[in-house]
Parts: C-alpha cells; sequence; structure tokens
C-alpha cells in the first residue's frame, strides 16, 4: 500500500508525463564557430549559418555576358577583315594583285557606264628592272617596286586604283577621266618620279608607260593589250616616257 507522499511522487510523474515534450530553442542558440558545429540539411549537405552565399544580379550577368560576345564578335570581323585585305592585296608592295584589279575593274566599268563617264587605264612598267636586280640584288628591286607604290600614291587622287600586276607591272585605273587628262597625269608623276631618286640606289630608277581609254565594245583583255602595246612602244622610244594608244 502506497504511502500519501509515494502517491503524489507518482501523480506528479504521470502528469509530467503528459505535458508535450520541448524542444531546444535553435533560435536562440549561440552560431557555431568557423569549422564547427555545421548543421546537416535534409539533403545531407552541411550548412554553415554564418555563411551568406550572396548571387550576382541576373542582369549584371547578362551584360557582362553581352559585353564578352560583343568583344568577341568584333575580334571575329576584324580577322575576316584582315583576311579578305590579304585575298585582294599585293604583300610586297601593298597594291591590289590581280584579283583585286578583276573587283575594281568591274565596279568602275559599271560607274562608268552608269554615269556615262570616261574610264582611262595606265600601265605602268619599271625599266631596266632586270638589271637593276642583277646589279644591286633583289632587295633592292623590291625597294624600288615599294618606292613607286609610295610615291603614285602620294600623287594619286583618292578615286584612282593601283594595282601590280605582275613583276615590276602595275595598272593604274583612272575613273572619269579622259584620254588627254590621263596622259598629263602620267607624264606629270614621271617627271617628278625621275627627280626623286630613291635612297640608298645607285641606279636612276624610272619608268615607261601606255595609256589608253577604255571603250565601249571591247574586253577587258583587249584594253590591257592596247596598253601594253603603248608601253612597248615607250620603251623602243627610249623609256622613261609615256605614249597612247
Amino acid at each position: 500500500m502506497l504511502k500519501h507522499n509515494q502517491l503524489s511522487l507518482l501523480q506528479s510523474s504521470r502528469h509530467a508525463s503528459r505535458r508535450p515534450q520541448r524542444l531546444p530553442d535553435l533560435a536562440n542558440m549561440p552560431l557555431p564557430l568557423h569549422g564547427h558545429g555545421a548543421l546537416p540539411t535534409a539533403t545531407g549537405r552541411v550548412h554553415h549559418p554564418h555563411i551568406r552565399r550572396i548571387k550576382p544580379p541576373v542582369a549584371a550577368k547578362s551584360a557582362l555576358e553581352l559585353l564578352v560576345a560583343e568583344t568577341r564578335i568584333a575580334e571575329l570581323e576584324s580577322a575576316l577583315s584582315e583576311a579578305l585585305q590579304a585575298a585582294f592585296t599585293d604583300a610586297l608592295t601593298g597594291a591590289l594583285n590581280r584579283r583585286g584589279f578583276d573587283e575594281a575593274y568591274q565596279r568602275e566599268l559599271a560607274r562608268s557606264r552608269r554615269n556615262g563617264s570616261q574610264l582611262a587605264i595606265a600601265l605602268i612598267d619599271v625599266d631596266d628592272f632586270k638589271r637593276l636586280n642583277d646589279t644591286l640584288g633583289h632587295q633592292m628591286g623590291d625597294e624600288a617596286l615599294v618606292h613607286l607604290v609610295k610615291s603614285l600614291r602620294a600623287a594619286l587622287r583618292p578615286s584612282d586604283i593601283l594595282c601590280r600586276f605582275g613583276g615590276e607591272e602595275f595598272v593604274l585605273l583612272l575613273p572619269e577621266t579622259a584620254l588627254d587628262e590621263a596622259v598629263a597625269a602620267i607624264s606629270r608623276f614621271q617627271r617628278q618620279f625621275a627627280a626623286n631618286a630613291m635612297p640608298g640606289c645607285e641606279l636612276a630608277v624610272t619608268f615607261s608607260a601606255g595609256v589608253v581609254a577604255k571603250q565601249t565594245s571591247e574586253s577587258v583583255e583587249d584594253t590591257i593589250l592596247r596598253a601594253d602595246a603603248a608601253t612597248y612602244a615607250a620603251k623602243r622610244a627610249g623609256k622613261n616616257c609615256v605614249v597612247s594608244g
């Protein structure tokens, strides 16, 4: 038989078992130190309450990606432009090559037909170029070609087009220019070039030129052949002169 004080203890124990179990107050618990007391999450990953993960704003990330893409596009466009320029340009002198000449000629021919204007063509050939190479070496010969192109560009109009046709031969397109005007322009430049000696070259560098006007019915090959025949006539006439054809 239980005594009075034992019965009171038993009843207190039963009342305590009926009260809900209190969980620890996590909100008021001290935060764990670095590397200690990390709390596992439902996925099994360890969560450090003291570390706040900051994600960059979506707009800022998109702007950065756009900037990177635009920079890459600019680089590709620059590389493409350089590749196209190399395809149409003579590597030594910087003048147009044969492919560049074909494109420029078709463009200027279409302009001439559209405007009803004349298109003059001059073929320029360096005099005694083989002797220059044999006497002073091929490097000096290359420098003579570069010197000729630089001098021509300094004297030509922005609309004039210079092409290296091969070896020491160059073709000059003179849009909206009559035959007599083209002959006068090439003769004037020829005198300037002869008076401007190339630095470091013991020999005088000159050229002969044949100038023609494009005829309506002829092909570009026929026009070049007429200019070439006029150039040979200038060679036979003593070189360093201009002949029209």
